[in-house]
């Protein structure tokens, strides 16, 4: 099982695909799960879903087949595969398949999901779908890397603003007479980013309000003062704040700088907006996971609040069940040229997904429903 594992994650990260481009990989991870004895459907946006098993508990395994972009060569140096989702995050989605495969054949009771789900890189309508579809588990594993001994219980939100700051314009010659857009956009950029909160943890890294400009863009050269500006803002939310409730301010912003500036009108866009998440830590799924982790790895599991998003914020907000991530690799190689997993790690985290899955079916079966 083990050289089929590596096979299978080696042909995954040999599938170039980016986010929009998905169906191939899609389509191979469906012959393979079907091959393993998954029954499998693929959704309206091209998820793919495999089952086995019957009955409750039921129990999703969630990965994402998108990666950013940027193909990488595949390779196997030094007990390391490398290749472009080779953290983030084929490893968690193939071992995930190959996990939830090892109950294929048995007369477990329980149903066990393998969701691969397209665009978390993008605006997440795979898990969106999902959600929407009102698909009814009881526990639900989403797959990044955490890292074979951590577990991710918590996300900040995620708000991401496009602004567009207009003015008059006019001659370069005479630019004290006029207002200029690119300048008047940096003005409001840095009132935005001393917008704070009460409930802020200013020395936590996970609950503070980070405010980031990714992209800007205005004027066009030559002896023109510019008259259009564009600014795109990423804002990460910790709980218990809410994406309203940050957006409540920016508009207050956006309102007081037009009052300080008549001559500059401004146009908010919200592009995107997720909320965000902390699971409970003491939840049967942390539990199992947790004692998985110390039978395979013999050591105590850290429990991870990241600064970033995931696709678990947007389902456990949803539908209210015990959620959390986890997966192998290392979560500071992802999106990078070397982007790699040691395969030792990929190979425990089969057997801790596998072990955590049959910890929970086991605790049903204590304590029937």
């Amino acid at each position: 099982m083990n050289e089929y594992a590596v096979r299978l994650l080696t042909r995954m990260l040999e599938i170039y695909s980016p986010s929009g481009k998905e169906e191939a990989i899609a389509n191979f991870i469906a012959k393979e799960m079907e091959n393993l004895g998954f029954k499998v459907r693929k959704d309206r946006v091209g998820n793919v879903i495999g089952e086995v098993g019957h009955g409750r508990p039921t129990i999703m395994l969630c990965g994402h087949m998108d990666t950013v972009t940027g193909f990488l060569p595949v390779r196997i140096e030094d007990s390391r595969l490398y290749g472009r989702g080779a953290s983030d995050a084929k490893a968690p989605m193939a071992a995930m398949i190959v996990a939830a495969s090892a109950f294929a054949d048995k007369e477990n009771s329980g149903r066990i999901i393998v969701a691969g789900v397209v665009d978390e890189e993008g605006t997440s309508k795979g898990v969106k779908n999902l959600v929407e579809e009102g698909i009814q588990v009881d526990y639900a594993i989403f797959g990044e890397p955490s890292g074979v001994d951590k577990i991710t219980i918590g996300y900040r939100g995620n708000l991401r603003l496009r602004i567009t700051c207009k003015t008059a314009g006019g001659h370069s010659a005479a630019h004290w007479l006029y207002e200029n857009a690119i300048e008047k956009a940096l003005e409001l950029w840095q009132g935005i980013k001393k917008i704070n909160f009460p409930s802020e943890k200013k020395d936590s890294r996970f609950y503070s309000v980070d405010y980031c400009m990714t992209k800007i863009s205005g004027g066009s050269g030559g002896s023109i003062v510019p008259s259009k500006c564009q600014i795109n803002i990423d804002i990460r939310i910790p709980p218990p704040l809410s994406t309203t409730q940050v957006l409540e301010e920016v508009r207050k912003s956006l309102i007081e700088y037009q009052k300080m500036n008549p001559r500059v009108s401004t146009k908010l866009i919200v592009e995107d907006s997720v909320e965000p998440f902390e699971a409970d830590p003491r939840s049967p799924l942390v539990q199992a996971l947790s004692r998985a982790i110390r039978e395979v790895r013999r050591k105590t599991p850290i429990l991870l609040r990241k600064t970033g998003t995931g696709d678990m914020n947007i389902f456990g907000k949803a539908m209210s069940v015990p959620v959390v991530t986890y997966g192998p690799g290392d979560a500071t190689l992802s999106h990078t040229e070397n982007e790699h997993i040691h395969l030792q790690e990929y190979l425990d985290g089969i057997e801790i997904i596998k072990r955590a899955v049959g910890h929970l079916l086991g605790l049903h079966k204590e304590t029937p429903s």
